[in-house]
């Protein structure tokens, strides 16, 4: 039997916000265990919520972004369970009004060699507080409790269920991450669980309508762990259907070290969670003059810079992808190309495109190279845009080639204090500039095809390595600072072909 695949996630985004959604403790992570949970965040008797300003700009941030509907009157509900890292017995989330619904996220993946793309649509995205933390180890076979997260400002990302592979679910987390992060509303850092994902996986014969048994696979902190674990449940379940079983709904953990999935609890209903709007709060009322004002002050959106990355500088869809990655990719980007456009003549259209298209090449494969090398982002290179942009100037007026570029690109990234025009001063003083005079030029090609009469017949017989190897003789004369283009060019006309 051929199966379909059925996968939607509930992202929990952590909003950067420095104080907590219902309290003034402190969110900033990795204080002593609860020494940031205060008499709200420890539901003390006598104490009452005040929701945190900064957490709704946040919602209605995202979903402007999104293209959802901000609700001009949500209300926050009591989510009652009860567990030891839980000190109210409830958690205080929204339910039937959230603060957003609908929306959409537009992904692009690669699914066995071809590319894809879809749009992923979002059912609703509230404002919730999260809960405490229960600590396991280190305890002498007890279990502590660390409240210092209790309170602390998420925004709950649901999508509908319409990813059909685990790839596809993964495009879709790494593009809300890098939403979140580039809103600024999240700083996006999945080791400190400021982003967690919870996948709902089930599968069904291919032509079913109706959706099979979910499974929810809790706290994936990293896409791999994601992938690995939508891919295990995909298996567990296909087999276990296939053998005459059938599919419990349930809550599962996956186990990064056997790389399985496992049960942990029955899956709750909503109805078992006993939802009521919590008393306490009022409605949250956000008027069109507020969703107004964030507009106003919103970042220009990813999807917007990359279309104006192609029309203006004429940079391939990978390309533009590529340098509006993030925020910090993208101004680094547009810094260094102000600076380059500086350093040289004026140009027509096609030469500022062919200047783009040089420095989106050095930024997507030297200088991402670097950043992946050092475990760096690239708001922390040591290399400066401007310096960046004098190394792609020099390549373009012809003053060094690239493999001379290369060499101070190195250089310069091993010396983070050098000023921006580094890259002439090293030049001069390691005489790296390139030879691109005719004369000398023409003085050693002539010299390398009188040394190389083999090479030069073996040409002529029609075999275009000679050409390659007597080009490769002219550049070790030189040392390397040979015009490349020119001895090219010089070679064929000595030639004749």
């Amino acid at each position: 039997m051929q199966w379909e695949v059925v996968i939607g996630l509930e992202t929990h985004a952590q909003l950067a916000t420095r104080s907590k959604i219902f309290s003034g403790a402190s969110t900033a992570f990795g204080a002593p265990p609860n020494t940031q949970a205060c008499p709200v965040d420890l539901a003390l008797p006598g104490v009452l919520p005040v929701l945190n300003r900064e957490a709704v700009a946040c919602a209605i941030r995202f979903g402007l972004a999104v293209g959802a509907e901000v609700a001009p009157r949500s209300v926050f509900a009591r989510k009652n369970y009860f567990y030891p890292d839980l000190p109210k017995g409830y958690q205080i989330s929204q339910y039937e009004i959230p603060v957003v619904a609908g929306g959409s996220l537009d992904i692009a993946w690669d699914e066995g060699g071809q590319p894809r793309s879809a749009r992923v649509r979002l059912t609703r995205a509230h404002l919730e507080e999260d809960a405490g933390k229960s600590l396991h180890e280190d305890f002498h076979g007890m279990s502590g409790i660390d409240l210092n997260r209790a309170g602390t400002p998420l925004l709950e990302i649901v999508s509908e269920p319409d990813m059909r592979s685990s790839r596809e679910a993964v495009a879709y987390a790494r593009a809300l991450h890098a939403l979140v992060v580039w809103l600024g509303i999240c700083d996006g850092n999945m080791q400190e669980g400021s982003f967690r994902c919870d996948a709902n996986v089930s599968v069904r014969p291919v032509g079913q309508q109706a959706f099979g048994t979910r499974c929810e696979i809790k706290n994936l902190n990293s896409f791999r762990f994601l992938e690995r674990a939508i891919d295990f449940e995909v298996r567990r379940q296909i087999e276990l259907i296939e053998d005459g079983g059938r599919v419990v709904q349930e809550t599962r953990l996956y186990d990064p070290d056997r790389d399985e999935t496992r049960s942990m609890r029955s899956k709750e209903d909503a109805q078992d969670y006993r939802y009521f709007p919590d008393p306490d709060l009022p409605p949250l009322e956000i008027a069109a003059s507020w969703i107004d004002e964030v507009r106003r002050v919103m970042p220009e959106l990813p999807q917007a810079m990359r279309a104006r990355f192609e029309r203006e500088f004429g940079l391939s869809a990978y390309d533009a992808a590529g340098v509006s990655a993030s925020r910090a990719t993208a101004a680094f980007f547009e810094t260094s190309l102000a600076a380059l456009a500086a350093l040289l003549p004026p140009a027509d259209a096609a030469a500022r495109g062919a200047q783009a298209k040089l420095l989106a090449n050095w930024m997507l494969a030297d200088v991402a190279a670097a950043l992946n090398r050092d475990g760096i982002e690239i708001d922390g290179a040591p290399l400066r845009p401007a310096q960046l942009a004098r190394l792609v100037a020099r390549i373009l007026d012809g003053t060094i080639s690239g493999k001379i570029a290369r060499e101070l690109f190195a250089a310069l990234w091993a010396a983070p204090d050098s000023p921006d025009d580094a890259v002439d001063r090293e030049i001069d003083a390691r005489g790296l500039r390139q030879i691109s005079d005719t004369g000398a030029l023409e003085a050693l090609v002539d010299e390398v095809l009188a040394a190389n009469p083999k090479s030069v017949e073996e040409f002529r017989a029609g075999k275009e390595k000679a050409f390659n190897a007597l080009v490769g003789q002219v550049m070790k004369a030189s040392r390397g600072k040979a015009n490349p283009q020119a001895v090219n060019q010089l070679m064929r006309q000595r030639l004749g072909g």
